[in-house]
């Protein structure tokens, strides 16, 4: 070959490979190296934010609870727990609201029951609705809109003397109205709005031969009486879910013992003791979120330290609806406990005057003879 055709030669297989090279770069694909583009980062955030936002929405849409009883002393705690776990709330009043009068520790304590209104009614998201639980109007204007009602009122009262010959069911605040009326209007008030749970506080009373029963029915206007009608009234509705909190002897302690909370399901029985408001608040409002206490009885007491659960979220997680049967005519067995047991208190209370005056006869004629 001649030098000139070698040199073609080679030029053409040099230009041959610069071809396959061009080929081979243009088929590689573009992997980008270093930092990620910021719009393939928006691309990737987006089911975080929607998260987020979602999450957000759901706690801008937290129901409205309405509150009966809201001043007392179960009531204005339990409104504290639930503006504090995002609810708004709607209390009903029969009372002005007046300027707070807070106690050292930043809340109306002891304060009057306008004092505590005027001082719940300053939390974020609580509204206040003038009326009363034996007015089936005031019911309906509160539980507009509620999709729950914490029923936590209750009759104060007490037997009057008047009560032998006049009609005490006549009084508003008699214990028939606030605890057997003011449910049914409750009831009533639910099923015209779409409100679908109740929770109503009432006590043990299954029982009306007990001292205990004979003494709060004697001396409280049937009060056990009519917090059981108001019980049956609910557990009859099919179309509201009710959760029923009997408690033991409410009061003001400091704190409860550790590991102390006791529950029973279905109208169980637990034996009577004390347990602080807070406690009884705190269960009411938990109830809302554990959709296995609906169409509930509950019984709600305290046991020695170590005996039981430090909260109610795993003792509610137990519980289920009611299936037992509930009495029926317990109302006409407390009316006869009640008389025969007031017939038998006012045996005692003459023998026991009659002892008295027979021995203050005695010391004065012994006081007579020693001084004459």
């Amino acid at each position: 070959k001649t030098p000139q055709s070698c040199k073609s030669a080679a030029a053409a297989e040099g230009a041959q490979k610069d071809e396959n090279t061009r080929a081979r770069v243009q088929s590689t694909p573009n992997i980008p190296v270093g930092p990620i583009p910021l719009p393939l980062v928006e691309i990737m955030l987006l089911p975080v934010a929607f998260i987020l936002l979602l999450q957000c929405a759901i706690c801008a849409v937290r129901p409205t609870i309405a509150v009966t009883g809201t001043t007392g002393k179960v009531g204005r705690l339990a409104v504290q727990r639930l503006v504090k776990d995002g609810y708004k709330v709607r209390c009903l009043l029969r009372h002005e609201v007046s300027e707070v009068s807070a106690s050292p520790d930043g809340s109306p304590a002891d304060g009057s029951p306008a004092e505590v209104a005027s001082w719940l009614a300053a939390m974020p998201g609580v509204e206040m609705v003038k009326g009363d639980v034996t007015s089936e109007d005031s019911i309906k204007s509160l539980m507009y809109g509620c999709s729950a009602c914490l029923a936590l009122h209750g009759a104060r009262r007490t037997r009057k003397l008047s009560d032998l010959w006049m009609d005490a069911t006549k009084d508003p605040a008699h214990s028939k109205n606030v605890n057997y009326i003011g449910v049914k209007n409750i009831i009533r008030a639910a099923q015209a709005s779409g409100c679908k749970r109740v929770v109503r506080i009432t006590g043990k009373g299954e029982d009306p031969w007990s001292i205990f029963s004979i003494l709060i029915n004697g001396f409280g206007s049937m009060a056990k009486a009519w917090n059981y009608e108001g019980e049956q009234e609910l557990r009859a509705c099919p179309d509201v879910d009710y959760t029923i909190i009997r408690p033991g002897v409410m009061g003001r302690t400091d704190a409860l013992l550790p590991a102390s909370l006791a529950l029973a399901h279905n109208g169980g029985d637990l034996k009577v003791s004390s347990i602080t408001h807070a406690a009884i608040a705190d269960l009411s409002v938990a109830c809302l979120d554990v959709p296995n206490a609906a169409r509930c009885t509950l019984c709600a007491m305290t046991v020695p330290e170590g005996q039981g659960a430090s909260s109610w979220q795993p003792l509610l997680a137990k519980v289920s609806a009611d299936t037992r049967t509930f009495r029926s005519d317990l109302l006409l067995q407390h009316t006869l406990a009640m008389r025969v047991g007031g017939a038998v208190l006012v045996a005692i209370a003459c023998a026991v005057a009659v002892v008295v005056a027979s021995m203050l006869r005695t010391i004065a004629t012994v006081l007579l003879q020693t001084l004459l």
